[in-house]
């Protein structure tokens, strides 16, 4: 399908839109959004005419949500690698084969990543079929400045609701499953009703998925108080149940005590000292480890160190991690 005629279609349902005008006519400012060139470590002419900007960074830019350090994805119908290898090249930055079956390749600059993926199938519309939610599903034209969305993420971002695109993409990768609770409670989203009971039905395929992508998932979760109530429906929904089988309704009311205690702690001055302390030490011992993260991680093992410690082992948790669990498991014995 030609962009002309997919443009019509899509503007014809009012799933393509011009990104400088908004709800009510209102103009969007973007000067500096990832989605404006002129925050790229690259310039706009490297790009292909039919390369789109996808996923997060656009989700994040219809919010109004910025960050200090850019991720750019980018969705090419052909040419992926070549073009980040010319990239990085050009700017003498970093250059990574992610997937070479695949296509997809990163290159790295000092303040940003970008990605560069094959397109999935024959059309834009059909590569964004294959994505985890509608929220996710939106695609950008940085050349025109229009917004592709077939599957009205837009109007999902505006319930504020994550909603599966479909149930076959959740089953392709498993880990899907998780990230919904994660990316909810990194945007305060609600899971639409029937994404969730589809995510508790296919609860036991998270099992089948890497140990190292199921604690990234966990490490945001356990991050923030914000995070707790969805750790806690992750729990309810089964998706705890294979990698950590001892957690239970008493351990995640321990994790939501550790918040309020941090909390009540942080409003103190010895408090804000303490915090202050055990920011120095991650930065001189160069450890992202927060010990917020391992008071919580131990509410849900086994009572046992030994079989707590089998449990983080399987999730792939570093050894001075591990350590410092069963620091804080012996001196609660």
């Amino acid at each position: 399908m030609k962009r002309t005629e997919l443009s019509t279609d899509l503007r014809s349902d009012q799933a393509e839109f011009k990104l400088t005008v908004g709800q009510n006519n209102q103009p969007r400012q973007l000067e500096a959004s990832a989605l404006s060139p002129q925050t790229w470590p690259f310039g706009l002419e490297w790009l292909p005419p039919a390369a789109y900007l996808v996923g997060g960074n656009v989700r994040d830019a219809l919010l109004g949500r910025q960050a200090e350090y850019l991720d750019l994805d980018f969705v090419l119908p052909e040419a992926a690698v070549h073009t980040a290898k010319m990239i990085a090249n050009h700017y003498r930055a970093g250059f990574v084969l992610l997937d070479a079956e695949r296509r997809i390749a990163r290159v790295v600059f000092e303040r940003a990543t970008v990605d560069f993926a094959q397109q999935v199938g024959f059309s834009l519309e059909e590569d964004l079929e294959h994505r985890d939610f509608t929220v996710n599903a939106i695609a950008y034209d940085p050349h025109t400045a229009q917004v592709i969305d077939p599957l009205h993420g837009y109007s999902d971002l505006q319930l504020r609701l994550i909603r599966m695109v479909r149930l076959e993409n959740l089953k392709e990768d498993p880990l899907r499953l998780l990230r919904a609770y994660r990316q909810a409670a990194q945007l305060g989203f609600t899971i639409e009703y029937k994404t969730r009971k589809t995510i508790q039905q296919l609860a036991g395929l998270l099992q089948f998925v890497a140990a190292e992508r199921v604690q990234s998932e966990l490490s945001y979760l356990l991050g923030s108080a914000s995070s707790t109530p969805f750790l806690k429906l992750a729990w309810q929904d089964g998706l705890l149940a294979a990698w950590l089988p001892h957690a239970t309704a008493e351990g995640l009311e321990r994790v939501a005590a550790v918040d309020q205690a941090a909390e009540r702690l942080g409003s103190t001055q010895s408090g804000l000292e303490l915090s202050g302390w055990l920011r120095d030490q991650q930065r001189v011992s160069g450890s992202t480890r927060s010990w917020l993260k391992v008071a919580k991680l131990t509410s849900l093992l086994a009572p046992d160190p030994e079989m707590a410690e089998q449990e983080l082992w399987r999730l792939k948790y570093s050894r001075a991690e591990i350590q410092a669990v069963l620091a804080v498991m012996c001196r609660q014995c």
